[in-house]
């Protein structure tokens, strides 16, 4: 069951509508029954897995609560990470021929690995009810692809009574509508011309691949975004709030700060459980520059084992070693602009895409050599791109789209609250804007055949 498919229109407004009329001290209840559905509609197998990875947390945690000495902690952590971290290795680096992927596994490893930490360093309070702490895992909306929320935030919520909040309510269906916007008007269209011209990059050379490498840098921050402000609206309807997954990363104006506004959970996720452990920036220059290639090759690989994501990782990760040892000199010969620095940051972000999208190293090769050997920019204009499975009028769309979403970034950068703007606008035009929004994604909205099509980090 993914968020833009009918199956989820159905599913949500049931939870939603038992969720407010039964009592409020059972509402916790009927989210993890609700939690453990929407996983099982996946794969029903799958769901031992994550009774797995909530049975060694939980137990784990408790363990490490009671234990009388630092050093018993230190093994009972390690055990239960170990445990956790065997079973991620097992499905997800070990080629099965007949097993899937378990969806969403590397997600809520993660948070289970996150709380045994917290708890380790009393940074948590424990969570004796196991059904409680079940639901902290597996809470449905952040369950699949993130945020990978922490235990402080979450947990504490989960053990609160949530009344209804009409406020909530209604900023949580915008931002539902919005996440809707960003991945079936956008990024779902751009899907087809980007899948195309990499999928026939030897027929389709330069600048074909060029405008495909761009619109992909589009195509994940809309999809990716897009499932990530889905989950935090339908979780703020149910009165519980996630953290911001996403923060305008393509106005960035390092390499560094794209990673401190993209994919956000992961980033702060890696800083705290593994960046700041290995020393930081505490231990000397050198120490920082190792440290930081060491969180972003192990941020490639929990992506995939694909040499690929590997690359692409360490990419990123020398674009910061680069730019903190050059600062100084940078400063004296680069554009002082915020518009060439973010020009610049996404150029070097968008190359490390080539080998996030690529099926292989041998591809991503290909294709960089297809862009850099031929010297094609007139298909841009002469109608040529336009036989890459979209047609003129899906790339009108898609420029229309851009817009919105370019101004939609920019007000965010500026401390803009669009949704703020529309709720105090007098009653009839907030609600023409709402119908004209809605029936306009309705309309103009790309589906493959009727169906929604899946999320692009669900194969992680």
């Amino acid at each position: 069951m993914i968020f833009n498919s009918f199956k989820y229109l159905v599913f949500f407004p049931i939870v939603l509508l038992f969720y407010y009329v039964i009592p409020q001290k059972a509402r916790w209840v009927w989210l993890l029954i609700a939690s453990y559905f929407f996983y099982m509609c996946w794969h029903v197998n799958h769901v031992v897995l994550l009774l797995f990875a909530t049975g060694v947390s939980y137990v784990g945690g408790l363990l490490i609560a009671k234990a009388k000495s630092q050093n018993a902690k230190k093994v009972l952590l390690g055990f239960s990470i170990t445990g956790i971290l065997a079973v991620l290795f097992l499905f997800k680096y070990v080629k099965w021929e007949k097993i899937t992927l378990p969806m969403g596994i590397s997600f809520y490893s993660f948070q289970a690995i996150s709380y045994l930490i917290d708890v380790y360093r009393g940074d948590t309070e424990i969570e004796k009810n196991p059904f409680r702490f079940a639901l902290y895992i597996s809470f449905f909306p952040q369950l699949v692809a993130g945020p990978i929320e922490r235990s402080k935030n979450l947990l504490g919520q989960l053990r609160e009574k949530h009344p209804f909040n009409f406020e909530m309510f209604r900023d949580g269906m915008l931002l539902m509508l919005w996440g809707f916007f960003l991945k079936v008007f956008l990024a779902d269209r751009i899907a087809v011309y980007v899948d195309f011209a990499y999928g026939n990059y030897n027929s389709y050379p330069g600048a074909y691949l060029v405008l495909a490498t761009v619109l992909f840098a589009v195509q994940i921050y809309c999809d990716f975004y897009g499932y990530s402000i889905i989950a935090m609206g339908s979780a703020k309807i149910l009165g519980i709030k996630l953290m911001e997954n996403f923060d305008t990363p393509y106005y960035a104006k390092t390499v560094g700060e794209f990673w401190r506004r993209w994919h956000v959970s992961l980033t702060s996720w890696f800083k705290d459980y593994v960046y700041i452990p290995l020393g930081g920036s505490r231990k000397g220059t050198i120490r920082k520059y190792l440290n930081k290639m060491i969180v972003f090759l192990l941020s490639g690989l929990w992506h995939g084992a694909d040499l690929s994501f590997v690359v692409w990782g360490g990419l990123n990760g020398f674009y910061q070693v680069a730019g903190e040892a050059t600062e100084k000199v940078r400063k004296k010969i680069t554009l002082r602009s915020r518009v060439g620095k973010a020009a610049i940051t996404f150029l070097l972000v968008d190359f490390a895409w080539i080998f996030f999208r690529a099926a292989s190293i041998k591809e991503a090769c290909g294709i960089i050599k297809s862009i850099f050997t031929t010297f094609n920019p007139w298909v841009l204009t002469d109608g040529s791109i336009y036989t890459c499975g979209l047609g003129h009028y899906h790339f009108t769309l898609v420029i229309i789209g851009l817009f919105i979403l370019g101004i939609a970034d920019f007000c965010k950068l500026k401390g803009i609250c669009i949704r703020e703007k529309i709720i105090k606008l007098e009653l009839p035009v907030r609600w023409t804007i709402y119908i004209l929004a809605f029936l306009g994604i309705m309309i103009f909205g790309f589906y493959s055949e009727g169906a929604g099509i899946s999320f692009i980090y669900f194969q992680f």
